[in-house]
């Protein structure tokens, strides 16, 4: 897929790994760009939300964010204080940070996730065996921000250990949505 829009890659906690699909997206479309984090293992939401808006701004026109995981969290924060326009999200396996999961003590930073509405049409891609979210819990998401929601089958937390590599039913989802965008 060659997009006429910017795409930023936006990875959750850790960051993509060599065979997560955002990454071999990335390497597959030189023009698709990473939001880097400065710190992937012990995120902070303030700096996380600082370098969304700062990737934004520095593209020529309004982007589209690809973003999983805490990714998602993030930019939920961001566009509650953002005036910067996106095209749109699409929002890959959004992490429940405020399930009792274990997991997630280090991202309570990240709570509450905000349930208002998306200034900006997005779709919610989930799993029905997501161990980071239920996906009762994803639809209640959906619902909140107004996002489309398409689930993908059980395919775990969508990422590496899913062995989805290049994940060309994402890339094909994510066209589709780009295609059916009359804003765009």
């Amino acid at each position: 897929m060659h997009p006429k829009y910017p795409i930023l890659i936006l990875p959750g906690l850790s960051s993509s790994g060599p065979n997560h699909w955002q990454t071999l997206w990335e390497q597959a479309h030189p023009q698709y760009r990473r939001v880097e984090q400065q710190d992937w293992f012990d995120p902070n939401p303030a700096n996380w939300v600082a370098n969304i808006e700062r990737s934004i701004q520095a593209c020529t026109e309004p982007p589209i964010l690809v973003a999983h995981s805490l990714a998602t969290i993030a930019i939920c924060h961001w566009a509650q204080i953002s005036l910067l326009k996106i095209r749109g999200a699409m929002l890959v396996a959004p992490a429940d940070v405020e399930s009792p999961n274990p997991h997630y003590d280090l991202l309570v930073a990240f709570r509450p996730i905000p349930l208002s509405p998306l200034p900006f049409p997005s779709l919610l891609i989930a799993s029905t065996n997501d161990p980071y979210a239920k996906f009762e819990r994803v639809q209640q998401f959906a619902q909140a921000w107004g996002s489309e929601l398409q689930c993908i089958g059980a395919h775990g937390h969508i990422n590496s250990d899913s062995g989805l590599g290049t994940w060309p039913q994402g890339q094909q989802i994510l066209a589709e949505w780009i295609s059916r965008q009359n804003s765009f």
